[in-house]
């Protein structure tokens, strides 16, 4: 069988959430799958660690597919002419796009319906894209994938898209994340937060994920408690970020607060197990991966009671209202004076985050792509 996969977004130094979905799941079922043939797709110059086995066969397909015109232009030219000489059983798309276009079966991935919920937060070029082509998308796709029971019913709520047609695939964290030894962490502390302890955001930086009210409730914090806690931002600045920077500038607690950018994943594996709490204040996730990093860690997570969020940390995590900035101070003040409250929220977290794996995802993927040949 031969398996087409739209991989533009395996890049080296920018490996983010898509990105990482397809790495850890397309290794495992190339190595797992010797007999199939994986035809990788790129929209630019590949690094060969990506080509994870000898049955992975590369295309790159330019021009860059990375505003709306150009994902017209990839998808339902330039894709289709490719897949035309390559004739593949199926198509896996990862990103929620796929070609109108092309005759070939294709797997749509959908990992939320964001924009729908909140159209601020992205560009008006981009929101009538998704807003267009979206329902489109799902028609056309033989088979669609999403990866929480609660982005599912969204997309059957919103689209009416019959629910047997929809596979739930959970993501997961990765192995990488993991507890690390006193002298380990000390050293990070002393890297990144003059030796103090801190509270940990991981994601992109963009309003959705609520880093002005993190913010405001760091203050709250650092004025009940006059601690020196220092909280440490690590994520690629995105879009839509210039309230937040400017406001950063004049910020009381400018020192306290640490952007770290993009972080390679070995070290932000470390700077993750060294934290005292995780703060996830997202609006809306259709999985939200940070939280399940922090609990193999051995971290408890203070995160949005909202989207999927209670679905994905169970009674492993200490839940606020992502508009009260307030009521998340409250939770890290809880965490932080009540320390036998924080180590049952540690020892929920290892069991929980024992319910996903990504060869479990790579498993329910793979089960996916073969209902999308049998139909």
């Amino acid at each position: 069988m031969k398996i087409a996969v739209n991989t533009i977004f395996l890049q080296q130094h920018r490996l983010e959430g898509y990105g990482y979905f397809v790495q850890e799941i397309f290794k495992r079922l190339a190595v797992k799958f010797p007999e199939h043939e994986f035809i990788f797709l790129f929209d630019r110059d590949y690094d060969e660690q990506f080509i994870f086995s000898s049955n992975v066969k590369p295309f790159v397909i330019k021009p860059k597919a990375r505003h709306a015109l150009a994902f017209k232009f990839w998808y339902d030219v330039k894709l289709a002419w490719v897949l035309r000489s390559v004739k593949p059983n199926v198509v896996v798309q990862p990103y929620g796009f796929c070609s109108l276009t092309i005759k070939f079966p294709q797997l749509l991935v959908v990992h939320d319906l964001a924009f729908l919920h909140y159209p601020q937060f992205i560009s008006k070029q981009h929101l009538f894209y998704y807003k267009r082509y979206t329902p489109k998308f799902l028609q056309k796709a033989k088979r669609v994938a999403t990866v929480s029971q609660f982005s599912k019913q969204d997309i059957i709520n919103q689209y009416k898209i019959p629910s047997e047609k929809i596979d739930v695939v959970y993501s997961a964290a990765k192995p990488v994340f993991k507890t690390e030894a006193y002298v380990i962490q000390s050293a990070i502390k002393e890297k990144y937060a003059d030796g103090c302890e801190y509270f940990l955001f991981t994601g992109g930086i963009h309003p959705r994920k609520n880093l002005l009210n993190l913010l405001k409730a760091f203050s709250i914090f650092k004025k009940w408690q006059q601690s020196n806690m220092k909280l440490l931002v690590v994520g690629r600045i995105a879009w839509q970020t210039d309230d937040l920077l400017d406001k950063l500038e004049t910020y009381k607690y400018r020192d306290d607060v640490a952007l770290l950018g993009y972080v390679e994943e070995n070290e932000l594996a470390n700077i993750t197990a060294s934290a005292y709490a995780l703060i996830f204040p997202s609006y809306f996730e259709g999985f939200g991966v940070p939280p399940l990093e922090a609990m193999q860690c051995n971290v408890p997570v203070i995160t949005s009671n909202v989207s999927s969020m209670p679905e994905i940390c169970g009674n492993a995590a200490v839940y606020a209202n992502p508009d009260d900035y307030e009521e998340i101070a409250e939770k890290m003040k809880l965490l932080y004076r009540d320390e036998t409250f924080r180590n049952e929220m540690i020892n929920n977290g290892k069991v929980q985050c024992k319910k996903f794996s990504w060869d479990n995802t790579a498993d329910l993927l793979w089960q996916s792509i073969l209902k999308t040949t049998n139909n």
